[in-house]
């Protein structure tokens, strides 16, 4: 059985591919559409495989009211109204163009999250590769199913959705349309605790839904992500920042840039270190194998002689017989003359 797959941009991402890399610029933009391009560019000069916006404005994802189901308590955002803070962290519409205009000229994937259907309707006049649903809109069934009409990958992040939630999304994802899903396990937490993660479910994912899984990470460093290559994760999405201090809506959760690039490199590293079950001896360890213990013997004999136990000895290197031939060579006789530190062999040997 092969390992699912799914293609952005002409890029294969799945476990027998090293991991996707996805530098979420969110709100990171603070309002400047200079910065905006300027985290871009940072995300491809680390490495990443994409870029990530989000399509949205703040009457699209919400109601302007302050009654109190609409007030933000505690957390990053306490005392503000849903309202205030995507007004705050919007993306105006009219920069999508020119953002994805920028990361194409730079050779770098670039797609969004839409939060509504028209957003979804003006990612597609930009020709947008893909599209990432986000946590809070996975159980948007219908906006699922109006994504998966467009027939491009898809890749929904999980974040408090139970497993029948998963269930639902997916297979709205897949009657609508969509051939290429993927999805992400996610904490939405901001930041989240490492110790909240579950990484083991990542392995249960994937067997369960029979797709592609990776990890929406919003923990403030990489071991988190770094851990979930090992259990399967084949796309990584992080939060990217040129500053965490910068006081924006997400700032202070991202990743720098010394920090996205280590993790653009480590967990390239991470999933070539996993490799494949292969028991044999590796290249790099055919220089080394000479060094292992062998069989040596200490005193000096003549032809004819017995073997005796204190006359050989289990030492480093390994030109010798092995040491399992020990038990063996005792009590047998030398057919030539032996002097000490000589390396044992068959042909020294009496058969």
């Amino acid at each position: 059985m092969t390992n699912p797959v799914i293609t952005i941009s002409g890029r294969a991402i799945g476990i027998d591919y090293a991991p996707y890399i996805v530098a979420e610029l969110s709100a990171n933009h603070n309002g400047s559409l200079a910065r905006a391009k300027d985290i871009i560019a940072m995300a491809k000069r680390c490495g990443a495989s994409a870029v990530k916006l989000q399509t949205y404005a703040a009457h699209t994802i919400t109601l302007n009211s302050r009654n109190e189901d609409f007030m933000i308590r505690g957390g990053l955002w306490d005392g503000k109204s849903l309202y205030e803070l995507y007004q705050w962290a919007q993306m105006p519409w009219e920069w999508h163009k020119p953002l994805f205009d920028y990361a194409r000229q730079l050779e770098l994937t670039i797609f969004s999250s839409p939060f509504d259907t028209t957003a979804v309707d003006l990612l597609e006049d930009l020709n947008a590769p893909a599209y990432k649903v986000a946590s809070f809109e996975a159980i948007d069934i219908p906006l699922i199913k109006y994504i998966a009409a467009t027939k491009k990958p898809m890749i929904i992040s999980t974040g408090m959705a139970n497993a029948e939630e998963i269930a639902e999304a997916v297979d709205a994802a897949r009657s609508g349309g969509c051939e290429q899903l993927a999805l992400l396990h996610c904490v939405s937490s901001y930041p989240a605790p490492s110790s909240e993660y579950n990484l083991r479910t990542i392995v249960d994912m994937a067997e369960k839904f029979g797709v592609v899984c990776g990890l929406s990470d919003h923990t403030v460093n990489n071991t988190t992500a770094l851990t979930s290559v090992a259990l399967g994760a084949a796309i990584i999405e992080k939060h990217v920042t040129l500053d965490r201090n910068a006081g924006g809506p997400d700032d202070s959760f991202s990743l720098e840039e010394a920090d996205l690039h280590s993790l653009c490199e480590q967990a390239k590293i991470a999933w070539e270190a996993l490799g494949r079950i292969d028991y044999s001896q590796q290249a790099s360890e055919k220089a080394t194998v000479k060094y292992r213990r062998s069989l040596y013997f200490v005193n000096n004999k003549k032809a004819g002689e017995v073997i005796n136990a204190n006359d050989i000895r289990s030492v480093r290197p390994g030109f010798g017989l092995a040491p399992k031939y020990y038990d063996s060579l005792i009590g047998r006789k030398l057919i030539t003359d032996v002097s000490a530190n000589t390396p044992t062999s068959w042909q020294l040997i009496e058969h």
